[in-house]
């Protein structure tokens, strides 16, 4: 269901709430106020019906009604563009949820849509009117203040992550079996992350050199010190994703490691195996040749050669003999005994 709420701000107060958006602009600009606009869980319809009303660009509002898009500044004209992504941390399932606001700003004006309820627009607004100084930068000073709640909301989010990678090193030096699920896991939500916050250190320049154009006081500090920021939670991001990629590595190094020590001493096992093999080999073919031998000559056939002579037992003695020693020295010599 959808929900808009407006405002409109003379001097920073608030002189007319809940009038229909086309009214509340037109106030704003004939008492040099501003009207704040918000709209959650518009559908498009609606929102093609809200831009009419106010005038917006049309291609910002067909960009707004893409949806799922990543942070970005557009300028139509005097008008600009922006999406943002404010993020949480859910520290029990490690996932960063990033939700999108797009942001229309025009002369005493400022729309703010939110496609899902996740992003409570209404608690965003409160935060502004404890601060009414920002109204007197009129619609820049609400946009700066906006990116730096968003900038500073990643504050949690970083912390949370940075925690979760400590863990998965002391797991990863563990070695834990299922740590490579977990960075796979967390690595996604870096990603995520980083689609995030990555263009924020160019859209804060951009509105910077904006402020400046128009003379606006914000120009010298207030957007100085968000894009320093936003520098650093980019820079942190980058870090993030390069220590989680080295920890896959390492991971994948380790189970490399241990596969190959399994496979040596397999290989071992095998060789010793083989050795055993041999030998028992060796010896039952030693003691075969006799038994093959005194086989032959204990067979009940009538005519036998070496029956009748009187070396023949002697011989068959002796052949047994050598015939072992000569295996003896065979298999010795090839290193099987």
């Amino acid at each position: 269901m959808v929900v808009f709420h407006t405002v409109v701000y003379v001097e920073g107060k608030p002189v007319q709430t809940d009038a229909p958006p086309a009214e509340a602009l037109a106030l704003a600009r004939a008492r040099g106020g501003l009207a704040w606009i918000g709209a959650t869980g518009a559908t498009d319809d609606e929102v093609r019906a809200l831009g009419s009303a106010l005038g917006l660009s049309r291609l910002g509002v067909v960009e707004a009604l893409r949806g799922h898009q990543r942070s970005k500044f557009e300028r139509y004209g005097e008008d600009l563009f922006l999406v943002l992504q404010p993020a949480r941390y859910n520290d029990e399932d490690e996932t960063v949820q990033c939700d999108e606001v797009d942001l229309f700003v025009a002369d005493h004006l400022v729309v703010a849509i939110a496609p899902t309820p996740r992003v409570d627009l209404l608690q965003a607004r409160a935060k502004l009117e404890k601060h009414p100084e920002i109204f007197s930068n009129g619609p820049l000073g609400v946009v700066w203040a906006i990116t730096e709640f968003v900038t500073r909301g990643y504050r949690t989010v970083l912390d949370g992550v940075e925690n979760d990678i400590d863990e998965i090193e002391e797991e990863l030096f563990g070695e834990q079996p299922a740590v490579s699920h977990r960075i796979f896991a967390l690595q996604r939500e870096v990603i995520d992350l980083q689609h995030a916050t990555a263009a924020l250190p160019d859209i804060l320049e951009r509105l910077r050199d904006l402020a400046a154009q128009r003379g606006s006081a914000l120009a010298e500090s207030a957007f100085v010190e968000v894009t320093d920021r936003a520098r650093y939670i980019d820079g942190r991001v980058a870090g993030f994703r390069q220590t989680l990629d080295g920890a896959l590595s390492i991971h994948a190094t380790m189970v490399e490691q241990r596969r190959n020590e399994q496979m040596k001493a397999m290989t071992e096992t095998s060789l010793q195996q083989n050795d055993q093999v041999k030998k028992i080999s060796s010896w039952a073919a030693i003691g075969f040749a006799p038994t093959l031998i005194a086989g032959i000559y204990g067979m009940n056939f009538r005519v036998l050669p070496e029956l009748d002579w009187a070396w023949g037992y002697p011989f068959a003695l002796g052949l047994m003999v050598v015939v072992s020693v000569g295996l003896y020295a065979l298999f010795k010599k090839n290193d099987w005994l």
